[in-house]
């Protein structure tokens, strides 16, 4: 079969090389803010109770509430949007099989990502319908749980918690379901562990062939310590290596650093990838409570020098960002190009 490029490819490609795209900011830390508890979860008492059966709690399960409140989370990519985002989103960092076995809603998952897709949807086209801006969805496929490149076993290096094929399979259900839900592109994000990624890519591409259509694919990993490598140990330079065969949309990092430790990692990736670039750093690192402190002056002062440097087309926020986080951060980059790729400087 063959495929056809989704139709906002070419105009997603025409506004980066005009300016810095801008994506949105945490989910997590603005559900949290929601203070929500069991039954706000579970939809029973307040919103849409769950139509599917567990004895498991589901407080914490956050891709849950996109399907038992779908009002606050529309409303939580609206003020996003509103804030200046083109780029959103879903609400589906956990909503694969693996991930959502810890509360027992395996058989959900096509569920909770169609309908996260329809509520972002939803919330972009109300922006949109105010203000004229076109906006994207980007379908999350998190890490998932588990690593297929390390054991989780110290006393038994060669076991594996998970395999490649479950993997793939399990990402297959999750990118179907968004692409059926509507999502615009497909943003593998968080990679810790790049055989998982590579096992997301393989997924997507299959998606892509059952549907007929290809999605621009996103591509953010995580460096998770000091050492600017990811937890399965490769620097910013092997990650790209890895995943350029995708050919991506973008190719960056986000979470685990803010974006001051992040710098270093963004220039050596802005070096090498011939592709778009993308970062969207924490809030700072949390302070002992687990809070994020780093306001949005300050996120976005350090973003701002990131696209002086010309590190940039692509940027957002990651865990403790706020909506006021994402309009700093946008009308601090305003003022300088996106990162020119090599192509673009040659013609």
């Amino acid at each position: 079969m063959s495929l056809h490029d989704h139709h906002c490819v070419n105009a997603l490609s025409a506004t980066a090389r005009e300016r810095i795209l801008i994506m949105d900011g945490a989910m997590g830390t603005m559900i949290q803010g929601l203070g929500l508890g069991e039954d706000d979860y579970t939809g029973h008492g307040t919103g849409m109770p769950c139509a599917h059966a567990t004895d498991l709690p589901q407080k914490g399960n956050n891709d849950l509430l996109s399907l038992t409140q779908p009002q606050a989370i529309e409303q939580i990519h609206y003020d996003f949007a509103i804030a200046g985002a083109d780029i959103v989103e879903t609400n589906t960092f956990s909503s694969t099989a693996i991930a959502q076995a810890d509360y027992g809603l395996e058989a959900a998952v096509h569920d909770l990502n169609v309908e996260a897709a329809r509520v972002a949807r939803r919330a972009l086209d109300r922006a949109t319908a105010l203000d004229g801006k076109p906006r994207y969805v980007a379908g999350a496929v998190g890490p998932t749980n588990r690593t297929a490149s390390l054991s989780p076993d110290v006393s038994n290096p060669g076991y594996r918690a998970v395999t490649f094929d479950d993997l793939r399979l399990a990402y297959r259900d999750q990118i179907r379901a968004l692409i059926m839900g509507g999502a615009d592109l497909i943003l593998i994000e968080t990679i810790f562990d790049t055989l998982n990624a590579k096992a997301a890519i393989f997924a997507a591409i299959e998606a892509f062939q059952a549907q007929g259509i290809r999605l621009p694919i996103m591509i953010s990993g995580t460096i998770t310590d000091a050492s600017g490598r990811t937890l399965s140990g490769q620097t910013p330079t092997a990650f790209w290596h890895s995943v350029a065969h995708a050919r991506p949309f973008s190719v960056g990092l986000n979470c685990a650093l803010g974006a001051g430790a992040m710098r270093p990692h963004m220039a050596e990736l802005a070096g090498v990838v011939d592709t778009l670039t993308c970062a969207y750093p924490n809030a700072g690192l949390p302070n002992a409570f687990g809070q994020y402190d780093e306001g949005p002056e300050e996120t976005a002062a350090q973003l701002a020098g990131f696209a002086q440097e010309g590190l940039l087309n692509v940027v957002g926020g990651c865990c403790g960002t706020t909506p006021e986080h994402i309009r700093a951060i946008a009308e601090a980059v305003a003022p300088f190009a996106p990162r020119q790729l090599e192509k673009e400087q040659a013609a």
